[in-house]
């Protein structure tokens, strides 16, 4: 008997998989709809304006894109295509926790930073890196862990360590912007920051969005996924345990 098809098809339940037949529903593609809509408010809406003179507000349209958009764009994708990511790995999916490490710290290193909050064009180009990682972090976790050519559990694996390294980069750089005791960007003053904070106070608000909001979309995602290899792993060895003499 082998317990990896039901608890693959439950582990792809829980991250809101559908089987991607001729006959999908469109209702069912609705993670796919909310993603672009949160794409949509956050690059049409007031923060591109507001992340010039704010860091918060800058930080708010990045954690927004990676985890927030991100993950339901991937969900959604994911179910309208399911064989276009069919021939995902485990492999992939570490290196895109690592790809996406890249891409945030590059971005958050104060020259490169500064640049793209007085540059509309270097603000285009760091979006689409930040969708571009996110998605592939959070396709690439969940694909491996839909796959059904025996790789379901070693995926699961893999998938979770992808999202909870993320996590646990996300989290560092949050509490180095949270507990910095100065303000590690010059756009703090050359910029106009938000009346309301001080540009430490600004760093320090965007530091707690990263942390809750980063942290914890892919710690959820890395623990759930989690959850279903420790599922997977019970059965298997029950049936090691019975099958023995």
């Amino acid at each position: 008997m082998n317990a990896a098809t039901p608890l693959s098809s439950a582990s792809g339940r829980a991250f809101g998989e559908a089987d991607g037949a001729p006959g999908l529903s469109p209702l069912s593609l609705w993670p796919l709809a909310l993603g672009l809509v949160v794409l949509a408010a956050l690059w049409l809406g007031p923060l591109p304006q507001r992340a010039q003179g704010s860091f918060a507000a800058h930080m708010v349209m990045h954690m927004g894109v990676v985890a927030v958009a991100a993950p339901l764009l991937a969900i959604g994708l994911l179910r309208l295509s399911p064989q276009r990511f069919a021939r995902v790995t485990p492999a992939l999916a570490i290196l895109a926790s690592f790809a996406e490490f890249a891409v945030v710290w590059t971005w958050h290193a104060p020259a490169l930073h500064d640049a793209a909050r007085t540059n509309f064009g270097l603000l285009l180009v760091e979006q689409a890196s930040f969708i571009g990682a996110g998605l592939f972090v959070w396709i690439t976790a969940i694909g491996t862990a839909r796959a059904g050519d025996g790789r379901g559990l070693g995926g699961r694996a893999a998938g979770t360590l992808a999202l909870l390294v993320t996590s646990m980069h996300m989290t560092l750089l949050g509490a180095l912007l949270l507990l910095s005791p100065r303000p590690l960007y010059a756009c703090a003053d050359l910029c106009s920051p938000a009346a309301r904070f001080t540009p430490l106070g600004d760093q320090q608000f965007g530091g707690v969005v990263m942390l809750i909001v980063g942290g914890s979309s892919y710690l959820i995602g890395g623990l759930a996924l989690l959850a279903t290899v420790l599922k997977e792993r019970a059965p298997a060895e029950s049936e090691t345990a019975e099958a023995r003499p």
